[in-house]
């Protein structure tokens, strides 16, 4: 399992003759017998970053009801998050590990080793900080293994124009690819958009996304404690710092912006917007604590993202389109259930309900998945990292915006020269930091209308 093994030349038709199989005995009223892990139908998984969104994302996988999959290999840079993730999943999904002590990886070549754990057409989980992404997709594309990345799958330009050009490798190689954006899969999300496209609310001219609350993950960050190196603090501290995650407004305000632009059809051209820092007492960490942007689409229509990490405030999570001829609930209450509706005139009145999906909706982080694993035993095409990208693109669009005080245009964020942490590919556990701190222990924070060429 170490060197991986070859698998036979018919690997992907046996997948798919397995799907065919069992989807006939299904409808005969037939049970499907599992095989062993050694016979090729099995899809085996390397978990590449064992922080909660990894193993919870390995969970959605092996709880897939298509055909046997195992969990073989896990990967982190901390040891600690491994062993936990190991002991949490093992409570889960036992039945589905086969992760000896051989076949976990510490450090930044973990992720190599894991995969080398694989044989092509398996599944890696890339789930570290984003700025690993592109690193950690080309080796599983030189590997042939198919992958499932979380978002967001980019933090600044360069790395999306990289992305991007990996999206098309991993198309020449047949690979199938799905990026953790789960609400694109949600089934109550789909049939609001069938009727947005069919003219139940008219054309869209505004849309309004929050994700307001306080502060969680690693959005605070107070000064480094000795014994660990700026590297590794700020790995494990990613949500705090702009080149591992983008910060918060990446990684937390992604899924609101891309669930508005899919309802809308096209991604913003350009955006303006502001935030600010308060009650930051002795902090480091480079977020601000509030934002406030707008995007602008091609034909002048409008989205509005707030946002807010300050406990004790208004809180609200949800998305709204607003039409000519009606308004929508694309989401609310956190988007699991989606609760999406469709409301004559603008107001959400009880009178006005037009059309509303059940609450009863099934889990969109186990859809992603099935849709995932379906292509892969049918071998149907499926590749998300371009729509991925985008909307990591759009995302660092209106953060950048906010960050400068400027005007960014989508051309001016995909053309942006700042690459936030190159050479990442070199890193070790002994390397200095992409971002080194001031002689006071701070980093370096956004200084809109000071700074106004690149973040920090």
């Amino acid at each position: 399992m170490n060197q991986g093994h070859k698998p036979s030349a018919s690997r992907r038709q046996f997948l798919q003759t397995s799907a065919q199989v069992a989807a006939a005995s299904a409808l005969a009223g037939a049970v499907v017998p599992r095989v062993h892990a050694g016979e090729d139908n099995t899809i085996q998984v390397a978990l590449i970053g064992c922080g909660g969104r990894g193993s919870g994302a390995a969970v959605n996988a092996l709880n897939t009801k298509n055909g046997p999959i195992k969990l073989v290999a896990m990967a982190d840079v901390f040891e600690d998050r491994l062993k936990t993730s190991f002991t949490q999943l093992k409570a889960n999904v036992e039945a589905q590990m086969d992760v000896p002590d051989d076949r976990k990886f510490i450090g930044f070549d973990a992720y190599r080793k894991a995969m080398d754990c694989l044989r092509p057409g398996d599944v890696a989980i890339l789930a570290t900080p984003p700025a690993f992404r592109w690193v950690q997709f080309t080796y599983a594309i030189e590997k042939g293994i198919n992958v499932f990345m979380e978002k967001p799958v980019t933090v600044d330009g360069p790395t999306t124009r990289r992305m991007i050009a990996l999206a098309e490798e991993a198309k020449k190689k047949n690979l199938k690819v799905a990026v953790g954006l789960m609400w694109r899969h949600c089934h109550a999300r789909k049939e609001l958009l069938e009727r947005i496209r069919e003219g139940a609310i008219g054309d869209i001219l505004a849309l309004r996304a929050y994700r307001m609350h306080g502060p969680i993950g690693s959005f605070l960050s107070g000064p480094k404690p000795e014994g660990i190196s700026d590297l590794l603090y700020q790995i494990r501290q990613f949500h705090s710092y702009l080149w591992a995650s983008g910060g918060c407004y990446s990684d937390f305000y992604i899924h609101n912006i891309d669930e508005c632009c899919w309802m809308k059809g096209s991604w913003p051209i350009k955006a303006q917007g502001l935030g600010g820092r308060h009650y930051r007492g002795n902090m480091v960490d480079q977020n601000f604590d509030s934002y406030s942007v707008e995007y602008t689409f091609a034909d002048g229509a409008k989205m509005f993202l707030y946002g807010r990490c300050i406990a004790g405030c208004y809180d609200e999570f949800g998305s709204y389109a607003h039409g000519s001829k009606g308004s929508a609930v694309i989401s609310i209450n956190a988007g699991v259930p989606s609760y999406s509706s469709i409301y004559r005139g603008q107001k959400r009145e009880p009178a006005d309900l037009v059309w509303k999906r059940p609450t009863v909706e099934p889990n969109p982080y186990d859809l992603e998945w099935a849709d995932l694993i379906e292509a892969i035993r049918k071998d149907q095409p499926y590749n998300e990292v371009q729509r991925g990208a985008e909307a990591s693109l759009v995302t660092s669009m209106g953060r950048m915006a906010a960050h400068t005080g400027q005007e960014i245009t989508y051309d001016q964020i995909l053309n942006c020269q700042h690459e936030f942490a190159p050479d990442l590919d070199k890193l070790t556990l002994t390397s200095a930091s992409p971002l080194p701190p001031g002689p006071d222990g701070k980093y370096p924070v956004p200084q809109p209308g000071i700074v106004t060429d690149r973040e920090y």
